[in-house]
């Protein structure tokens, strides 16, 4: 998810030469190496370089952060202590540096009330049309915009609370047999034991007959015994054998018993229990709206709002344009207020219909948004803010988009630009790059290798700089050739090496996994076969059904709920055969899934919420290294477990900043900010436990390794050497061992993931899913984790990845192409085969980008 930060105009320094361009010196965020660079105003520049080489320390640690920092001494002290304030950049001196806009990837939890209209802010302008222009029932009050919006107390539904689904029970949840009698146990709600007894005791005393079938009883009667809010206490006198005391009874009735179980129960099984007696749905009350009946009454051209927000974006511009609102008035009438919001709605809504979102709909929820799509409608909402004289500092743009989609966005970027603004992109699509007025490449390798401007200038000069490893991918020319794949089997049964097989043969499926009349979402009725024992790239254009497609192949083999893959490492499932599977499934038959033992699924969600979670942690070398220490000699003699060396227990860490390392400093009338902790200097540890060393390093010590480093310091400790080894292999080895997990980016994540698997003892035959994998990578990075994906199926097993990669396309065994829009337009197989079946299919709209990789050579063999 996108988070905006703006950091206004300011008066420039005395130094600041208005020659058009902002200077940067002596620059030393993260890995920058004391960096001087000139970047031009008034243009649109690319930041490049592998991942980890310091491209966006640059762009946004840098140039960004000074901008807020200097907006930030602008305002007034006390309110200053409101904002959240980032670090102050480490560099010498910005100057020429205008005020900026920022529009990063941070990743958050989307919320079920975030949507399409409310990200946008169209929302609020839709509410108040109502508000001032609705036609409103005869008698009716107006109603403030608020009363339109299911997420405020006014607006919303009593029932959902605005959600517009609602758990509800009916009487065939409480009694699925109506055969019984009461005395049998019809109303299955009820508890068992002791407590159902007194229930029926109860009805019992109260008249009613409790041993007849329960379908014979009157319907007021069963409405009353499973609905009824009264709670009458009665005097019992229990029917058994012994001679019992009467006692006091209170009646409850089922649907009660189960929403009392739901709401204060602190028993797992018995909320399990409760839950299986409802269904979900949309919200009886309000239609699945989220609004109370009087917003719902107000309608515009006899659309109330709920309708307006189910249409698509290019129908609600139709509406907007033939609701009668239009026209010239300009005495402050309700014709001419609702004539300018209107006008206001149309514009904003053409800026997303012409950035290919038109299918989307107000009302649609931000979770069921591909990244792709959220991309778009975060930028489209900068682009109508009318801003001049801005830089728009933008984190990968295209990622998450199809090759399609991205021209539409050049074509934003370059209005922006043209608005008299500037645009710095840290980019990796090389497309899209080539397109700029001005590149600055990082590098030349990640981490301590990395942090030098290699060249600052037009993109046709990258040409002379043979050091760069951007270059042959951005302007052509020789690169490292695609890792040759091995073909299926040996004479001897068993798979031959990488060098056995020449560049560019395609493997032969073994089998496929055959859903049949998958009906979700956008996939209507859909059948489609995942071939097994191959590699297969899901293409299409945003919101053509590639995740949902997704979606169904995790359920098939995997109907359980999957944890989240931030907490830590997912384990894999077990074995899943169609029993009971399709059941669970928006499909009519799933053939196939015997010969898939478990699921690994590699998603984008970021490892760690907090900085406690770090590489060492996720991948779980840390658990032997502190093993390891907890066995030497001076920590037995001292009594120290493997505890006494984590920083989130207490014992061995700091007390002083609970083992984070670093403290906040509040200054009354100055900035806040963060500081390393003057008790263990960031070292995270106490001194008893920093005392403690491993080969003359103590526990901070090893932290502060890089993966290369480290890989031959911890060479003796097998399993922390198996972990390094494979975070090297997909090119993780600048990371430091205590990196925090929210300093990670996206594709450093997504390869930690996929090191943590390799590290995984081999076992069956294993169905990898992965959506867009290649997001936030460098195309020299695509080409390790294309190694490390072959290397999947070389072993046996099956890989899925939905992706935008034509280069990763093109060196797949197999394509499904989606479309052929996006939204209802979509869900539709276009095409199905090899990369050059599906380059040769007209109807594709993936089909000419992917031709033209093809051509190039493929796997990012230059332009």
């Amino acid at each position: 998810m996108h988070t905006f930060d703006a950091a206004p105009p300011t008066q420039p320094a005395a130094e600041d030469a208005p020659d058009g361009f902002v200077r940067v010196r002596g620059a030393r965020e993260n890995n920058l190496k004391n960096v001087d660079v000139d970047v031009p105003r008034d243009a649109i520049v690319a930041f490049t370089g592998i991942s980890g080489s310091g491209k966006s320390s640059l762009a946004f640690g840098t140039i960004f952060a000074e901008a807020q920092r200097r907006y930030f001494e602008s305002v007034a002290p006390y309110a200053r202590r409101l904002i959240q304030q980032g670090n102050n950049p480490r560099v010498e001196a910005i100057t020429g540096l205008p005020p900026a806009v920022a529009l990063q990837q941070r990743r958050g939890t989307p919320s079920a009330r975030s949507s399409v209209g409310t990200v946008t802010t169209l929302s609020n302008s839709l509410r108040m049309l109502f508000s001032r222009a609705g036609d409103y029932p005869e008698g009716a009050g107006i109603l403030y915009s608020d009363s339109f919006s299911p997420n405020t107390a006014t607006g919303a539904c009593p029932v959902c609370h605005g959600l517009g689904t609602a758990h509800t029970v009916s009487e065939q949840s409480l009694v699925p047999d109506p055969t019984l009698s009461i005395r049998d146990g019809a109303v299955a709600a009820w508890p068992g034991a002791w407590q159902g007894k007194n229930l029926r005791d109860i009805l019992s005393h109260l008249g009613y007959d409790v041993d007849v079938p329960w379908r014979e009883l009157p319907k007021k009667d069963r409405d009353w015994i499973l609905f009824t809010e009264e709670r009458p206490v009665v005097e019992v006198t229990p029917k058994r054998d012994r001679v019992e005391k009467p006692y006091k009874g209170q009646f409850w009735s089922a649907r009660s018993h189960v929403l009392h179980t739901l709401a204060d129960s602190k028993s797992a099984a018995m909320r399990d229990r409760a839950l299986s007696f409802m269904h979900s749905g949309p919200c009886p009350n309000c239609a699945g709206s989220g609004l109370k009946p009087d917003a719902l009454a107000v309608t515009i051209d006899g659309r109330n709002i709920a309708a307006m927000n189910a249409l698509s974006l290019t129908e609600l511009a139709a509406a907007l344009q033939t609701s009668g609102t239009a026209g010239p008035h300009a005495d402050g009438s309700r014709e001419a207020v609702a004539d300018a919001i209107s006008k206001d709605l149309l514009q904003r809504v053409g800026v997303l219909v012409d950035l290919g979102l038109g299918y989307l709909s107000l009302g649609r929820a931000t979770p069921t948004l591909s990244p792709g799509e959220m991309q778009r409608l975060r930028i489209a909402t900068q682009l109508r803010s009318g801003l001049f004289g801005v830089v728009y500092v933008l984190d990968e743009p295209s990622a998450g988009l199809h090759p399609a989609d991205a021209e539409p966005l050049l074509e934003v970027l370059v209005r922006l630009k043209a608005s008299g603004n500037t645009v710095f992109l840290v980019e990796h699509n090389m497309d899209l790059v080539r397109r700029a007025d001005w590149l600055v490449d990082v590098g030349p390798r990640a981490g301590d290798d990395g942090g030098q401007v290699l060249y600052s200038g037009p993109v046709a000069g990258l040409a002379d700089v043979q050091e760069s490893v951007t270059r042959p991918y951005l302007l052509g020319g020789p690169t490292p050739s695609l890792p040759p794949r091995p073909a299926d089997t040996d004479d001897d049964g068993t798979p031959p090496s990488p060098d056995d097989r020449a560049e560019g043969d395609r493997r032969a499926a073994r089998g496929g996994l055959q859903l049949n009349g998958i009906t979700l979402h956008n996939l209507q009725d859909l059948d489609v076969t995942v071939p097994l024992g191959v590699l297969t790239s899901v293409t299409g254009v945003s919101g053509a059904g590639k995740s949902t497609l997704l979606e169904v192949v995790s359920r098939a083999v995997d109907p359980r709920p999957r944890p989240g893959a931030a907490d830590g490492p997912e384990e894999p499932s077990g074995p899943a055969g169609p029993a009971g599977v399709a059941r669970q499934l928006p499909v009519a038959a799933v053939p196939g899934l015997e010969v898939v033992d478990r699921l690994v699924q590699v998603d984008q969600r970021p490892i760690g919420r907090t900085p406690r979670s770090n590489l060492a942690t996720y991948t779980g070398l840390f658990d032997s290294v502190r093993r390891e220490f907890a066995a030497t000699e001076a920590a037995r003699a001292r009594g120290f477990t493997a505890s006494r060396f984590s920083f989130n227990v207490a014992g061995g860490r700091c007390e002083n900043c609970l083992g984070d390392g670093w403290v906040a400093v509040e200054l009354l009338f100055l900035p806040g900010s963060y500081g390393p902790c003057p008790v263990c200097h960031g070292a995270r540890f106490n001194d008893e436990t920093l005392e403690v060393e491993y080969r003359g390093r103590n526990i901070a010590g090893v932290l502060g390794l890089s993966v290369d480093a480290a890989s031959d310091f911890l060479t003796d400790i097998p399993a922390a050497a198996r972990s390094l080894a494979t975070l090297r292999e997909v090119g993780l080895g600048y990371l430091r061992l205590g990196q925090p997990a929210t300093e990670l980016s996206g594709g450093e994540a997504q390869r930690i993931k996929l090191a943590t698997e390799l590290q995984r003892a081999r076992r069956g035959h294993t169905l990898y899913l992965l959506d867009e994998p290649t997001t936030g990578l460098h195309p020299a990075d695509v080409r390790l984790l294309l190694r490390q994906l072959n290397r999947l199926v070389d072993a046996g097993n099956t890989v899925v990845v939905v992706e935008h990669d034509m280069d990763v396309v093109a060196a797949s065994d197999w394509v499904l192409d989606m479309g052929p829009s996006g939204g209802a337009a979509g869900g539709r197989v276009m095409a199905a085969g090899t990369p050059e079946d599906v380059a040769a299919d007209a109807g594709s709209r993936t089909a000419p980008y992917l031709a033209k990789a093809l051509a190039d050579g493929g796997a990012g063999r230059g332009a």
